[in-house]
């Protein structure tokens, strides 16, 4: 076979093997046929993309929870590749990086601290720890169950002191607190403070003077408690009242300083029945000197004329007396060292010895 026929039947059967209806023409488009098709494939892989892509992104945002909310009475402290930012996060949504920041919330409500072996409350209420802490949930704040505080006085004797203490932490300075202190803050600013602050002014009195000099030892507990505090660097902590609850003296102080306030009591009743006793003589005296100055001036204005004018004007009254009944007799007591004297108005004689006397 010549070699142009050989080449003209191989190029025919490479056409008919590829369709191409013999040379580089391309097929006619047909209505419904396999165009449509892949158009169709074509929109649902465009489709798909950005369908995964959100699945992917709502999966990673539920993993890795970017985002924190930070509520009343909270800051937030952002830490980056574990240094801490010294700006706090306030109440709110916030985002950050996963795997290379993360925010810690922290609670700035007002916390209690209550030293004592009795289960009450600030308010005098009998309240357990489960009550407490129950409250604490509520948004009141941390409540803490402390024993109470063990001192030495003066002479060596113990004495236990109950305290509340109400504070907080100043939510500008939490982020330096918190990187300062770390988590047992409260241990290292609060306690440690006040066990030592008590310690030191108790120390200074006998258990006998804890009682009458309480209000004084309370306000010396407060003002070096809160002095000691705001020397601390960036005064990590706000103060609101440190309360005296109650002093625990041993039993046996208890009753000497019984005895001590019933002796005092009976010397004060004395006291007082003494006073009373010189005020009611001094009553006497003074009434007895009046009664006295009284007689010797009448003493001194009575004379003997003076005498038998009053005799005359009883004489008077006498007859007037007489003339209402004439059998009367009459019993006369005269002023004076004259005898008493029965007197008969209708005997003659005894009229006559009488206005004889009497002249």
């Amino acid at each position: 076979m010549p070699a142009d026929m050989n080449d003209y039947f191989k190029k025919r059967n490479f056409e008919q093997k590829n369709g191409n209806n013999g040379g580089n023409t391309p097929p006619p488009n047909r209505p419904n046929g396999n165009n449509n098709s892949n158009n169709g494939m074509n929109f649902l892989e465009d489709f798909k993309k950005p369908i995964i892509i959100g699945l992917g992104v709502l999966v990673g945002i539920v993993l890795f929870k970017p985002f924190v909310i930070i509520n009343s009475g909270e800051v937030g402290i952002k830490v980056t590749n574990g240094k801490y930012n010294d700006e706090p996060l306030y109440a709110g949504l916030h985002f950050f990086i996963p795997v290379i920041e993360k925010v810690i919330p922290v609670n700035t409500k007002v916390r209690l601290i209550i030293y004592s072996d009795k289960e009450s409350s600030a308010t005098g209420e009998n309240l357990n720890a489960g009550t407490y802490s129950s409250r604490a949930s509520d948004g009141d704040g941390s409540v803490q169950m402390n024993p109470a505080i063990g001192v030495l006085d003066k002479r060596g004797l113990t004495v236990n002191i109950d305290l509340a203490v109400q504070y907080q932490l100043k939510p500008e300075n939490t982020p330096k607190t918190i990187e300062r202190w770390g988590a047992s803050w409260e241990e290292k600013i609060i306690n440690s403070k006040v066990r030592d602050v008590v310690r030191d002014v108790v120390g200074q009195y006998t258990a006998e003077q804890l009682p009458e000099m309480r209000n004084e030892i309370a306000k010396s507990i407060q003002a070096k408690l809160v002095a000691k505090v705001d020397t601390l660097k960036d005064s990590p902590v706000s103060l609101s009242s440190v309360e005296l609850r109650n002093i625990n003296l041993p039993q046996k102080i208890k009753d000497q300083i019984e005895r001590v306030q019933i002796a005092k009591q009976d010397v004060t009743i004395a006291e007082q029945q003494k006073e009373k006793a010189k005020q009611m003589a001094d009553k006497i005296t003074i009434e007895a000197t009046a009664q006295a100055n009284a007689n010797k001036v009448i003493g001194e204005s009575l004379n003997a004329q003076l005498i038998q004018l009053e005799q005359i004007k009883n004489q008077g009254k006498f007859n007037e007396a007489l003339k209402e009944n004439k059998n009367a007799q009459i019993f006369l007591t005269p002023n004076g060292a004259v005898p008493n004297i029965w007197v008969d108005m209708k005997n003659q004689q005894q009229k006559q010895q009488l206005t004889t006397q009497q002249q």
